[in-house]
């Protein structure tokens, strides 16, 4: 029951979003529309945040899990911009809110499990420190986040094979090329 009390709060906010930003959504109105009481809100969720969070989580992070190794990141990168491009309005109006900071952190975070997966198995027969692979993770996370984000303030209007393509072109031979660069580099 707790999970579908918690996609039924999901469903609300995301159809909410549709027709307003999520500054301007209450507590109030999705326990309403749900047929929820408060006190249940709060027994799952701290905020409308946590629940936008929650949403992340369980819709993006769930669907890349097949696709994060060096064969497949560019699926896994596919996929996340495709959810993107379906939850449009969630996006759009978590950018232009105080959630904004919200989705940066997904973003990081998603993009860390994904290029995390594929740092390690590039690195796997190379000798570098966890330091160094923390670092190259990072960096690459924010960059790819940073590109991200701009796609979504401006309206998500490149499509999304285009943006994977860009970021494929940049990326092609880099990863590997990165392990042999710190390959023996003491962090």
């Amino acid at each position: 029951m707790s999970f579908y009390t918690k996609q039924a709060l999901a469903g609300a906010l995301k159809d909410m979003l549709s027709t307003k930003s999520l500054d301007r959504i209450t507590v109030i109105e999705l326990v309403e529309t749900c047929k929820l009481s408060r006190q249940t809100f709060y027994y799952h969720f701290q905020d409308i945040y946590d629940l936008l969070g929650w949403i992340y989580k369980t819709e993006a992070l769930a669907a890349i899990n097949n696709s994060r190794s060096y064969e497949t990141w560019k699926q896994g990168l596919m996929t996340i911009l495709e959810y993107m491009e379906a939850n449009r309005a969630l996006c759009i109006n978590t950018y232009r809110s105080l959630g904004k900071e919200h989705l940066e952190m997904f973003l990081n975070q998603v993009l860390n499990e994904l290029l995390g997966d594929v740092i390690d198995e590039i690195v796997d027969t190379h000798n570098i420190s966890e330091e160094d692979k923390r670092f190259i993770i990072r960096f690459y996370s924010h960059a790819f986040a940073g590109s991200l984000l701009d796609w979504i303030r401006d309206g998500l209007k490149m499509p999304s094979n285009m943006m994977v393509d860009y970021i494929e072109r940049l990326m092609e031979g880099q990863f590997v090329d990165l392990a042999e660069r710190f390959d023996g580099k003491d962090g």
